[in-house]
């Protein structure tokens, strides 16, 4: 009796062989944002077995199976039943959001879906939060460890929150054994988001406080969900750090972006952002112009080790950042439309809203002295 046809052997056992075994992932926040981006490539790669995709809407990926709800609702662990991984990506970091809101939200979200993971027997969650956790501070070293201390406060736009799921993210081992965590923490995230140091470079000059030593790190959105996909196929664990190679000096970014700088004395800077922020003038607090003032760059040490590399320069974000916030105008974190910007100028615009208090006080004391 002959052998098969080399072809006709090749196709039996081809039909026989077993499918690629790779994990079955749900990503929360999946209709939108970098949890949209990131369902895209889980779906798209061989070494993943499904994904399922979780959000109060349904979003664009077919590949995907879909479960409407809202992360804080407990019926979460039934629709997580069956996955090796969670990526929780549902966060509320909008600067317009109610701050209680966003809060009640973004510790609850995570709350339950690291609860819900436990008793459905999936055995890693990856979160992310931001290298905004480490805090911007004059002694810290360039670059920053991973294992490098966590200083910030809570007195930056959802820092508080992102604190608040580190803490969880560190207890979770010890609540439900057998139960992984790994927490990414990208720098200055681009591609598609807005946030407070995004709207930095919105405005008509950049802010510089007197005395600080600003340094940027970017980290684009692409890179992030290839930094969260190492994460999911067990490349790398523990704390990570996601961003571009090194950093930019602040001299390098107004030569790169040819926005000229504006320097006022950190008192003037400082106080008129609280002022200006507490009657509700601009959404960001005071505590978010430390990050445009002190180094929180990080080394991505851990991915490093892992085989990672980021696909983009600093300089190359930096330029898709300023191509995506063309057109727009902020001051001292409000978004002003055309109408405004137009009529109130340029750098009058910056003047009225950061040197506003300054600004009052010494016509006050000109008017006194005439």
């Amino acid at each position: 009796m002959s052998s098969p046809d080399p072809q006709v052997r090749a196709a039996r056992n081809q039909s026989t062989s077993p499918a690629v075994r790779g994990p079955v992932v749900a990503v929360t926040g999946a209709a939108s944002g970098v949890g949209a981006l990131l369902t895209e490539r889980l779906a798209a790669s061989e070494e993943i077995k499904q994904v399922i995709a979780i959000d109060e809407r349904r979003g664009e990926c077919a590949a995907a199976q879909w479960h409407i709800l809202d992360v804080r609702d407990p019926a979460i662990a039934e629709k997580l039943r069956g996955a090796d991984v969670v990526v929780h990506l549902a966060l509320d970091l909008d600067l317009e959001t109610d701050a209680a809101a966003r809060t009640a939200y973004n510790v609850r979200g995570t709350q339950t879906v690291l609860t819900a993971a436990a008793a459905a027997g999936v055995h890693r969650v990856v979160l992310c939060t931001s290298a905004m956790v480490y805090g911007a501070l004059p002694d810290n070293e360039l670059p920053l460890s991973e294992d490098a201390e966590l200083r910030a406060t809570a007195e930056a736009t959802g820092v508080g929150d992102l604190l608040e799921i580190e803490r969880l993210a560190r207890r979770a081992p010890r609540a439900h054994p057998g139960l992984n965590v790994t927490v990414a923490r990208p720098a200055v995230l681009v591609g598609g988001t807005d946030t407070a140091l995004t709207r930095y470079f919105e405005s008509p000059r950049l802010l510089v406080v007197a005395g600080s030593r600003p340094a940027w790190q970017f980290c684009h959105v692409e890179d992030l969900c290839s930094a969260l996909e190492y994460a999911v196929l067990e490349k790398v664990d523990g704390e990570l750090s996601v961003g571009c190679d090194g950093w930019l000096e602040q001299e390098e970014v107004e030569e790169l972006s040819g926005i000229r700088r504006m320097e006022l004395p950190s008192t003037v800077a400082l106080g008129a952002a609280a002022r200006l922020h507490r009657i509700g003038l601009t959404p960001s607090p005071a505590g978010d112009l430390a990050y445009t003032m002190y180094p929180w760059v990080v080394s991505g040490s851990r991915l490093h080790d892992a085989g990672w590399r980021p696909q983009w320069t600093n300089e190359e974000v930096l330029a898709e950042l300023l191509d995506e916030v063309s057109g727009r105008h902020t001051v001292a974190g409000r978004r002003l439309g055309r109408k405004d910007a137009t009529a109130a100028g340029a750098a009058g615009a910056t003047v009225a809203l950061l040197g506003a208090a300054a600004v009052v006080r010494r016509a006050r004391k000109a008017r006194r002295r005439i």
